[in-house]
């Protein structure tokens, strides 16, 4: 049976802590001990052509973004603060432990995931449309969520060994998997030729 087939963890987002980190440090341990699927797997899976790694873009504070804001300015928007940009940091360092070296990583274009996906240090970042925010257009996510779903299968195909790291929004996330991810949250997805979801696992930020 596929590691991913019937493991899922749901964590509800709110702000990193202490008491939190190592909770959810506990939790990723009965992960893996449940699964079969240990650390170490995860760069082996991700070489191949029917893995991606979702990630939530790391703490921003607040819910949204302010009145009026722009794409264009990072400024106008909800931004990471410095707890964010550690914590950013050290989901870069965790994966780079678990052996992903290579990565194709995308990311929406809101700077908060932008920013993440940077701090991750895992290779260039490129800006994609279908990892978009639909939080303030909500009849847009059926669309959007199969814009993303075309754009995982289509980066599969050409990927070739390296990973594929998607950093996004909540809302994509829970639209096109399933599960409330907290902030910096990774979820590995197992999908078949058309992008479409077969099982997943949340890895917590560490």
């Amino acid at each position: 049976m596929d590691p991913l087939a019937e493991q899922t963890i749901t964590m509800t987002p709110s702000r990193p802590s202490t008491v939190r980190a190592i909770f959810r440090s506990l939790l990723l341990a009965v992960a893996f001990f449940h699964s079969g699927l240990h650390a170490s797997d995860l760069s082996d899976l991700l070489k191949s052509d029917a893995y991606v790694l979702l990630v939530r873009h790391a703490y921003a504070p607040g819910v949204g973004d302010p009145p009026g804001y722009s794409l264009e300015q990072c400024e106008t928007q909800r931004v990471l603060n410095d707890e964010g940009r550690r914590q950013s940091e050290r989901m870069g360092l965790w994966l780079r432990r678990q052996g992903v070296e290579r990565a194709a990583v995308y990311s929406s274009v809101w700077c908060r995931c932008q920013e993440t996906a940077r701090r991750l240090q895992l290779g260039p970042v490129t800006i994609e449309p279908a990892l978009a925010s639909f939080f303030d257009q909500p009849q847009q996510a059926a669309a959007q969520t199969a814009r993303l779903q075309a754009f995982v299968a289509q980066m599969l195909r050409t990927k070739k060994d390296q990973a594929l790291i998607l950093v996004t929004h909540h809302v994509n996330i829970r639209d096109y998997l399933g599960p409330d991810v907290g902030s910096g949250d990774m979820v590995l997805a197992r999908v078949d030729a058309k992008g479409k979801v077969l099982g997943y696992k949340v890895y917590p930020s560490p």
